[in-house]
């Protein structure tokens, strides 16, 4: 369906259709992603969030296949219930022990710049919905991993966080090592088309 060449791969799909249904939302995508910041775009229901899953292998592909890069894919999903009772605290130092390259002075500086260095002990049932996706989006920026997955990372947060996350979404455009994948309904106005996936031109 489509495809784009880079220099140097770090996430590739082959031929991949999956969704959560017997009907797959993804039908047959290759495409490679490779250093900077690319953008997953289309309507509600285009299969933004399961091309994501998929990437992320937290949902298994119907056909096809991924190529993933060593230092490994990004993905948190915090919405359930069974995270309730985790501290804010708790939930990064266990992620921090599973990715050798997390950035703790990063996610300091996060904390501090996203106002949540006052919420580190509270569980997250308590926080507000905006609060409980920052804990996601520090987590994922703080990472370090070779490829990090964000979906719709604006939505429910204050217009300083919007413009901080703006800001290192920026800064990691020009990033030769790294790659991050971003869902939304539209990307930035003066995007580069070759780092837009347009979901509605795959499903048309």
């Amino acid at each position: 369906m489509s495809s784009t060449s880079h220099p140097t791969p770090f996430l590739q799909a082959l031929a991949l259709s999956g969704g959560p249904g017997s009907s797959p939302l993804i039908r047959g995508l290759t495409h490679t992603w490779g250093p900077g910041v690319h953008w997953v775009c289309g309507e509600e229901g285009s299969g933004k969030t399961t091309l994501l899953r998929l990437l992320a292998s937290d949902l298994p592909p119907m056909a096809g296949h991924l190529k993933r890069p060593d230092g490994g894919v990004f993905w948190l999903d915090l919405k359930g219930s069974e995270h309730d009772t985790l501290t804010v605290q708790a939930c990064w130092q266990a992620l921090q022990a599973r990715w050798p390259n997390w950035n703790e002075a990063l996610l300091q500086e996060l904390a501090q710049a996203l106002d949540m260095d006052r919420h580190l002990q509270k569980q997250l049932h308590m926080l507000s919905t905006g609060s409980r996706r920052k804990v996601m989006l520090i987590a994922a920026l703080s990472s370090g991993a070779a490829v990090t997955l964000l979906d719709q990372p604006f939505v429910s947060l204050d217009a300083v966080s919007i413009n901080t996350l703006k800001g290192f979404l920026e800064e990691a455009a020009e990033h030769p090592l790294r790659t991050w994948i971003v869902a939304d309904y539209e990307a930035p106005s003066g995007e580069s088309q070759a780092h837009v996936l347009n979901l509605n031109a795959q499903t048309s």
